[in-house]
């Protein structure tokens, strides 16, 4: 994975969804088609950005290893590399979470 080959076009950025820690109560396992989708996730590819009215490109805010959080919706979900990944626009990322 170190060597993306895989650079998305314009102001889309491609995510890998993190899984979430999963914490059982009481015993009982959900069914993965129970679970819901992990809102947290790392960027792995980031295009070069939106265009403004003059054609000039406006820089990416977010960067390749952020850690981010998305809508449980958002984005179109692909498979590169046997690997499962979410292309979202960077307006969908609703926050960067620091270290």
């Amino acid at each position: 994975m170190a060597d993306m080959k895989v650079r998305p076009l314009f102001d889309r950025v491609l995510v890998l969804r993190e899984e979430p820690v999963e914490t059982v109560k009481g015993g009982i396992v959900l069914p993965d088609t129970a679970k819901e989708k992990p809102l947290e996730g790392t960027v792995k590819a980031v295009g070069k950005g939106k265009r403004n009215d003059s054609g000039d490109f406006i820089e990416p805010v977010v960067k390749v290893n952020d850690r981010i959080l998305i809508g449980k919706y958002t984005g179109t979900e692909v498979k590169i590399d046997g690997e499962e990944f979410v292309i979202v626009r960077e307006e969908d990322i609703l926050a960067v979470l620091d270290k």
